[in-house]
């Protein structure tokens, strides 16, 4: 049973996946493996009835239904390379209905907000100097974090305005950048050789002279959130989330923000469109009701 997912595995790390979605391919996968493994099931025969109860076991453990589409996209694509090895012929999972996912609304930070975050930095050590950048970047060019560790200087254009960033499946997609980014690059750029004391390429360094980790990152935004005493969950997507309605709500259109998001799909971009329109009714609502 394992063999077969362990080939997958391998499929999906020669097709050049990121590292976060072979491993949680990979997780969803030996999951179902172990569960099928209970039932005393074979792998190559399992039925729609299995699947249901695969569902139920998750939901069970208090999986959210976000969590349990993605193993059923993982259990999905699985089967339909089973298919494409002529291992098996008939797809098991194309009668199965996906649970419905409620999408929540991200928290946005207004202009004022994001001025008093992006403010917070102290400027007197290489510490301040390196989050300044960091935090003024990332609201530029609306990164998520690990996109925004995996810079290099060489992906950065300061005369020109613009950096280069490798997306999902290694996609490049160039975003502009405003002044105040480059500004404090600029500023960042000066100290960086104190803090790189490896040599490396990437943009930029925990202080110890090595890559960042999310976890590093998500501290910085937590205790810059806490220091500028904004009374909104802030966690290290704001920024970008931020970025997108910012963006909309001064006369973007959403394609053009769609691109400079990396998304995919279109509809991953217009739920920041949604938060528009109904800051929009807010405000009319305000100005023309009697009683507002």
């Amino acid at each position: 049973m394992g063999e077969y997912i362990d080939e997958y595995i391998d499929f999906l790390k020669e097709k050049k996946m990121s590292d976060n979605t072979v491993d949680a391919y990979s997780r969803d996968l030996k999951r179902f493996s172990s569960f099928l493994i209970e039932r005393n099931e074979n792998i190559l025969k399992i039925n729609v009835i299995t699947l249901m109860a695969f569902t139920q076991e998750l939901k069970k453990k208090g999986k959210a239904n976000s969590s349990i589409a993605r193993n059923i996209v993982s259990i999905r694509n699985f089967y339909k390379y089973l298919i494409r090895k002529n291992i098996i012929h008939e797809e098991p999972t194309i009668n199965y209905e996906m649970p419905k996912i409620q999408h929540n609304i991200p928290e946005i930070l207004t202009v004022e907000e994001v001025d008093r975050l992006l403010s917070s930095p102290d400027l007197i050590n290489n510490k301040g100097i390196r989050d300044k950048a960091m935090l003024e970047l990332m609201y530029a060019a609306g990164l998520k974090v690990n996109e925004l560790l995996s810079l290099t200087i060489f992906d950065v254009n300061l005369k020109l305005s613009y950096i280069k960033c490798v997306g999902t499946k290694n996609k490049e997609r160039i975003i502009p950048i405003g002044s105040y980014a480059v500004k404090y690059i600029n500023k960042y750029l000066a100290v960086r050789n104190e803090i790189n004391i490896y040599n490396l390429d990437l943009l930029f360094l925990n202080l110890h002279g090595t890559k960042m980790t999310r976890q590093g990152f998500w501290k910085t935004i937590k205790y810059y959130a806490k220091k500028s005493g904004i009374n909104k969950t802030i966690n290290s997507y704001t920024l970008r989330h931020s970025f997108a309605v910012h963006l909309l709500e001064n006369g973007a259109d959403i394609k053009s923000v769609q691109e400079m998001l990396g998304h995919n799909d279109l509809g991953s971009t217009q739920i920041y469109s949604t938060i528009v329109k109904k800051s929009k009714i807010a405000e009319v609502y305000k100005k023309a009701h009697p009683r507002a």
